[in-house]
Parts: C-alpha cells; structure tokens; sequence
C-alpha cells in the first residue's frame, strides 16, 4: 500500500524482501522505458534495407526466415539491445560516482575512469600479439581498476572526500589521455587508425557473440548496485549520520567504486569508450524525479539516451552510419557547458 513519507508517496514491500518504492520514480521510469521500447522498434525497422513492423514481429517470435531474420535478429537486434543495457550501465555508473562525490561532475567521463579502461585497452590492441575480444576486454577492465586504485590512493586522506577526488581524476585523466595519444602516434599507421576509430565509441558491426558476456556481466553488476542502494543514501546523509545508522563508509565506497568501475569497463571493452551518458543521465533524470533515490530511474534514462544517440547516428548523415560517440560527445559537451554555467551560477 502507498502512504505519505516526507510529502511523497511511496510503496512498501516486505515480502521476499523490503523494498521502498517512490511512486513518482516508478512513473517516470515507466515512461522512460515505454519510449525506449519504442524507439529500439523503430530501429529495428529504420536502416538501409526497411523493414515492416509486422516482420519485425514476426522476426523476433521466430517465424520469419531468410533475409529478414538476419536483417532483424542478427544485425540490428544485438545493437539495440547493446545500446539498452550498456546504456543502464553507464548511467548507473555515473550516479554512483555523483552520489560518492555529492557532485553533478562527478562522473567517470570526468574523474578518468573512463581514459582508464581505455588506455588498458589500447595496450592490449596495439600490443604484439594477436588481438582477441577477451584480451581487450581484460585490459579495459584491469586498466580501469589500476586507475581506480591510484585515483584512490592518490585522493585518500583521513578519508575520500568528493571534491579531492574530482581533482585528483582529472589530473589523472589528463595524464592517461596525454599517453593513450602517445601510444596512437609511436605505432603503425593502420594500426592506430583503428585503435583511434574503436575509441570514438561505436556500436557498428556489433553482434551477439560481443554482448553476451559484457552484457552478463552487467546486469549483475547492475543487480549488486541495486543491493548497496541503502549505504549509498545513507552516505549521502554525512558521513556522521551514515555511521551512526550502522554503515561502514570506506569499505561500502571501497564495493560502490568497483562496481562503478566495472558498469564503465565492460561496455568500454565491447563498443570503447562512449562520453558523457554517464555524466548526464543521472542529472536529467534528478529534473524529472526529484529524488536521491535514482539508481533504476538513471539506469532507464542511460538506455534511452544511448539507443536514441545511436539510432540518430545512424539517420543523421545519409548513407553513413556514425559511431554513437560522435553523438554523445557532441550533445554532452553542450550539456557540460550548461552544467557548468548552472554550477557557476549557484555559487553566487
């Protein structure tokens, strides 16, 4: 049942566990994935060979056969449901970080986890020897973990204060993006044209064999950033209220980093590193819901903003299809310029 808890009406749920339900971040995630689900149908539809709606239903409940299988299922299937998951990721990594921090810059596209994940990467692809999914995978996630550890050990001082961090990976991120533009200019040409191409952040030539680990791997991490959902508002109460409601604050940012780090790791491995979703979903979302409580509203709108973002690359230039970084870094530094201009604006 629904009752009034500090002016906002909520659902309680006991039963198998307890969970408490914000009325209005349940409508506003409705709406948000009830147009995401529209607009991944018009994209299973739209591309250089349409496809009736009626064949795409009939291509997803499997009686359909031929071209229009593959058209549907094999290609552009595995895209949507790439920019949807690995969408939630990313947001739901950003609003971590903004929470951790108290900080609407507090994103892993600004403090450096990101460049991170990326330059593991790149060492793995313009290294030696062969190249391989798994290999690449295991770069972005080890390379954005050590970056996650000094950027810690670097901001820790009689605790991890949000603004310190902020600092430290920026400093960090210019760093690692200094040396990931070394390493494209030190190595063959071809080589470094498609290492460089991989990092604007693509969802091109995607296919199931590339999503289904990453893709995996993220609804757990999605599910395990759910489950520490409670310490994470409570730190966001100060960190003396937190404690005294029993959370143990390091330990708990410790666990919220890393799953942070791996919701921006594993989609970085698959598609490279894709700005600013992470940054501007959660905020977009805190207009509309007006609440802390944000982990499953902000995971909603990063699947919209990445398959919107990818199925506008695709129409926006005709007979060329844009990796979806160009649309998100394009929109997101305007998006950073107003955040900025409101931030500025705030503090007088």
């Amino acid at each position: 049942m629904s009752h009034i808890d500090f002016g906002r009406r909520y659902i309680r749920i006991k039963k198998p566990f307890k969970w408490r339900i914000d009325i209005r971040s349940l409508v506003v995630t409705s709406i948000l994935f009830v147009i995401t689900m529209v607009i991944g149908a018009l994209a299973l539809m739209m591309g250089s060979l349409d496809v009736s709606g009626q064949d795409v239903l009939s291509a997803l409940t499997g009686k359909a056969t031929g071209m229009t299988k593959t058209i549907v299922v094999e290609w552009r299937l595995p895209r949507v449901v790439a920019a949807i998951i690995f969408g939630a990721g990313l947001a739901v990594s950003g609003a971590i970080f903004q929470s951790i921090t108290r900080n609407p810059l507090g994103s892993p596209d600004i403090i450096g986890f990101s460049s991170g994940s990326y330059t593991g990467a790149l060492l793995v692809m313009l290294g030696t020897g062969p190249v391989s999914y798994l290999g690449v995978a295991a770069g972005a996630l080890a390379g954005g973990f050590i970056t996650a550890i000094l950027i810690y050990l670097f901001a820790f001082r009689q605790g991890t204060q949000g603004f310190r961090l902020i600092i430290v990976g920026i400093a960090i991120s210019t760093i690692l993006g200094s040396f990931n533009n070394m390493l494209l200019i030190k190595n063959e040409a071809e080589v470094a044209l498609t290492a460089a191409s991989w990092g604007i952040g693509s969802l091109n030539g995607i296919g199931w064999k590339h999503i289904i680990p990453a893709m995996i791997f993220v609804v757990l991490l999605l599910f395990c950033a759910w489950v520490m959902t409670r310490p994470l508002r409570e730190m966001e109460l100060g960190y003396d209220v937190s404690k005294s409601h029993g959370v143990r604050i390091e330990r708990s940012q410790i666990i919220l980093i890393l799953i942070a780090v791996a919701l921006i790791a594993a989609p970085t491995a698959v598609m490279g590193p894709v700005s600013f979703v992470a940054l501007a979903a959660p905020q977009i979302v805190l207009r509309f819901a007006k609440t802390a409580e944000s982990l499953i509203p902000s995971a909603a709108m990063g699947a919209l903003l990445l398959l919107a973002a990818d199925v506008l690359a695709q129409q926006i230039v005709p007979d060329i299809i844009l990796p979806v970084g160009v649309i998100t870094l394009s929109i997101g530094g305007l998006y950073l310029v107003w955040l900025l201009y409101h931030q500025a604006r705030s503090a007088f």
